[in-house]
């Protein structure tokens, strides 16, 4: 997972003032892709990769699932 508001490359511990979160993941033959977790205006957004299928290690979905539960807690300020 990318922080997009640091230059950071991490996704452990709690963020701070962190509003979007990219995850990498493929598609479903196997292309590199990204999932962005955004949270706008007291909302989550998870936006996928365009006109695609997000495909998810066992890696990506635990990164993925550590940006919903921060990003829920962003929102939720």
């Amino acid at each position: 997972m990318v922080e997009t508001d640091d230059s950071e490359s991490t996704w452990r511990g709690t963020t701070g003032q962190r509003r979007t979160w990219q995850i990498s993941c493929g598609d479903v033959v196997d292309r590199d892709r990204q999932l962005t977790v955004k949270v706008v205006q007291g909302q989550v957004v998870l936006v996928g990769p365009p006109g695609e299928t997000a495909v998810l290690s066992h890696d990506q979905l635990v990164q993925l699932r550590a940006a919903l539960r921060e990003a829920a807690d962003q929102a939720e300020r």
